[in-house]
């Protein structure tokens, strides 16, 4: 069988623990060989999103995801001049990888109803397969609304691949809130994260 590679985009700001289960979940869910986490330098759809620099959140990614064999890094979206755009992430890896690879993009529920603003999605959700980490429980929104950019057989493809993943109410945003005040963010990133965090007083 083909080797299945999972991508894993975001702004990582900071990567916590929620990230690492839902990743572990999808990976075993899908047989993946592995998961790629990709930290954006200016995601598209964050740009209102205070980011703190690039460097601080890639070293963070390499920190939680040290010595785990089914996790990778990479910092193709950092390189990049703008923002980044899937459809470019998934071509270079399409010629990184070669056209066999399984190539499964992974997202949370709450971006699904975005995918229409996205660029070029048609041809995005034609190029990979489109993963919706969501919690159990979930309510599917009415994906029909996509019909206007997608057709029956890729919003069909979409719905296929909602997996339920753990729920685990982490959020990065939370995270930056506790550390803003002084708070405490024990057990909710990974410890050399946390150390990472201190460290270098970040969020504060």
């Amino acid at each position: 069988m083909a080797e299945r590679v999972g991508l894993y985009g975001g702004s990582f700001n900071p990567i916590h623990n929620g990230h690492l289960i839902i990743a572990r979940s999808v990976a075993e869910k899908l047989d993946l060989a592995r998961v790629i986490f990709l930290p954006s330098a200016t995601p598209p759809h964050k740009e209102g999103e205070s980011l703190i620099d690039p460097h601080d959140r890639a070293e963070m990614v390499r920190l939680a995801i040290a010595g785990e064999r089914l996790f990778d890094f990479s910092d193709h979206d950092l390189t990049c001049e703008g923002p980044s755009y899937t459809i470019e992430t998934i071509a270079h890896f399409r010629k990184e990888l070669g056209d066999d690879v399984g190539l499964f993009w992974i997202i949370g529920a709450d971006w699904m109803m975005e995918l229409g603003t996205w660029r070029q999605s048609s041809e995005l959700v034609d190029a990979c397969t489109i993963v919706t980490a969501a919690r159990p429980g979930w309510e599917q929104p009415d994906l029909s609304t996509l019909s206007d950019r997608l057709s029956d057989a890729q919003i069909s493809k979409l719905r296929k691949h909602i997996l339920d993943t753990p729920c685990i109410d982490i959020s990065a945003t939370d995270i930056r809130d506790r550390l803003a005040a002084g708070k405490s963010i024990g057990y909710l990133v990974p410890e050399p994260v946390q150390n990472y965090i201190e460290m270098f007083r970040l969020y504060r």
